[in-house]
């Protein structure tokens, strides 16, 4: 079996691309990161292809007058110019592996070498992403933050086109099935994490600590944080952010003014391990995500999580052993569970170590990989 992977940056595909490399299947990696970055994922030279100009274009963009950004969204113009470019590289393989977004013409090509195509989808279905932000952004008065609308078009004609659909989560399956897709042409294989990088440190103090790692964004549910950590006002209790903080938050950030709540902007993964450390409790609260890996290494350092639904959450957490799923923007639902954390210490480090010991025993990338190539080869038995 020969795959050729094709991504528009990065997201889990490196890790893909080293689990087929490592089980001899990969023939090519596409991917808008340059070369140096890739290597050092463990991935053959000769395997690479790089198409840089999407990132030197993107982040070339996002260095402009907020005034010229608000005119012009170029997500469609840098979706589609990487496709193009990237069908150009494209070999003869016997399953190709396309992001969505990225994927249009390549899917195309794939199919005239007689490929099996496989869109990867690591959201729910485009049109229920769309749709929940929207919605969002209304309650609060806010100018929606959403795909492009020529975004929205090709990825509904990618999951025509595709052979099959991948994605990580129970949610992002059923958001699919919801929309009238059969159940054969989902692929439902959750991601994994990097255990050796993610494992629990020495916790300094004694300080109840909730944290919350990723952007902090109105999609991240992060406001529903805010309000229930301001309103339950626990005693020697902190809340940590550790991300990019967006513009939508800014309003909800002043409302709930507290000096317990710290806000450590972004990190690099490789300290990480000791912000997860530092806390008993992570949360996310995620209007729309398809399996958040955040809470798969947040179980890793040994904490337990509480998340919505809507996180893909429900593939990694083993309710009231290692955690806790609750419906989108339930707040009483937030709040009592943080309570319960804090009122129980000896049960949340309990919780705590089930949470480590179900993604050693489920979630590693080895694991990952060795479902995912095993779902490539049932496929294309299926269509021999």
């Amino acid at each position: 079996m020969k795959v050729s992977i094709s991504v528009g940056g990065k997201f889990h595909a490196f890790y893909l691309a080293e689990q087929l490399q490592n089980n001899g299947d990969l023939l090519q990696l596409i991917t808008s990161y340059p070369r140096f970055e890739v290597l050092k994922s463990g991935i053959s030279k000769d395997k690479i292809s790089s198409i840089v100009a999407k990132e030197l274009i993107q982040r070339g963009f996002g260095k402009l007058p907020d005034i010229l950004q608000r005119r012009y969204n170029p997500q469609f113009f840098i979706c589609d110019l990487y496709d193009q470019i990237a069908t150009s590289k494209l070999q003869p393989c016997d399953v190709f592996v396309g992001w969505s977004s990225f994927s249009r013409h390549s899917l195309k090509k794939a199919k005239s070498f007689g490929a099996l195509t496989i869109l990867e989808r690591g959201s729910s279905h485009i049109e229920y992403q769309k749709d929940v932000l929207s919605e969002e952004y209304e309650r609060y008065g806010l100018k929606p933050s959403l795909p492009h609308p020529r975004i929205v078009d090709k990825e509904l004609e990618e999951y025509a086109m595709a052979d099959y659909i991948s994605v990580p989560s129970l949610f992002a399956k059923k958001s699919f099935l919801e929309k009238g897709f059969s159940n054969h042409k989902i692929l439902h294989v959750p991601y994994g994490v990097d255990l050796k990088r993610f494992k629990p440190m020495e916790k300094k103090d004694n300080i109840f600590r909730i944290i919350h790692c990723g952007a902090v964004t109105l999609r991240k549910g992060c406001h529903y944080l805010l309000k229930a950590f301001f309103e339950l006002n626990l005693p020697n209790s902190e809340l940590w952010f550790v991300g990019t903080i967006s513009d939508d938050m800014q309003s909800f950030i002043k409302q709930y003014e507290d000096e317990r709540i710290k806000y450590h902007g972004p990190k690099p993964q490789s300290s990480l391990s000791w912000y997860y450390s530092q806390a008993n409790v992570f949360s996310l609260l995620s209007l729309e995500e398809g399996l958040a890996m955040v809470q798969a290494q947040a179980m890793a350092c040994r904490l337990p999580v509480i998340c919505t639904t809507n996180t893909g959450g429900e593939d990694l957490i083993q309710e009231g052993k290692s955690g806790f799923v609750i419906p989108i923007r339930d707040l009483d639902a937030l709040k009592d569970k943080i309570n319960f954390f804090f009122e129980n210490p000896e049960k949340c480090k309990e919780m705590g170590i089930a949470a480590e010991q179900r993604v050693k025993d489920a979630f590693s990338w080895n694991k990952y990989g060795e479902n995912i190539i095993n779902e490539y080869k049932r496929v294309l038995l299926l269509n021999d």
